[in-house]
């Protein structure tokens, strides 16, 4: 199965879908790593374009050859990126499950973009006017909506991986 999150910067959507790779024992594949991966390799004014995604997209398909279980953790802001993700599940014959995870505490969404740390060496955070500001497609279908607003980490990944049984897309 891949489990394909996605949400603004400084929703928990890193938070929480490592939470749930860990506790389902998932690969876990961040484009955020790729990207600065890349940026770190090629001339600092090179354009990566969606070279990040494109890999992500690789190493998921990979795995998911193999028989794991994927989680994909991105911003996902486009109805294109969220395609090729279904695609990748699509090609490899395997569920997916889309995530959007939001903080619907505005204040406390800003208060984490403004606060939190790189995990990725190099990696530059978006300010709070870069993330309200990006362009964010409407997820038109209907994900499964995580609001982590309110919920701690480990009661909001019980909550999904009760979801993701229910609609039978983990094995119960």
């Amino acid at each position: 199965m891949l489990v394909i999150f996605g949400g603004l910067p400084g929703s928990g959507k890193t938070t929480i879908s490592r939470a749930l790779a860990r506790r389902l024992g998932a690969v876990y594949v961040r484009v955020d790593t790729i990207e600065q991966a890349i940026r770190t390799s090629v001339d600092p004014s090179t354009d990566i374009g969606a070279a990040g995604y494109v890999v992500a997209y690789g190493i998921a398909a990979d795995n998911l050859a193999l028989g794991r279980v994927v989680i994909a953790d991105s911003v996902n802001p486009l109805m294109i990126t969220r395609e090729a993700w279904l695609a990748v599940a699509q090609r490899s014959g395997v569920i997916a499950a889309e995530v959007e995870v939001i903080c619907s505490d505005k204040t406390e969404h800003r208060r984490r973009v403004e606060t939190r740390k790189t995990d990725v060496e190099g990696l530059v955070k978006p300010t709070w006017q870069e993330v309200v500001g990006r362009i964010y497609d409407d997820w038109g279908q209907t994900p499964i909506i995580v609001d982590t607003a309110a919920r701690d980490v480990p009661e909001i990944v019980e909550a999904l991986i009760v979801k993701l049984r229910t609609e039978r897309l983990l094995p119960i």
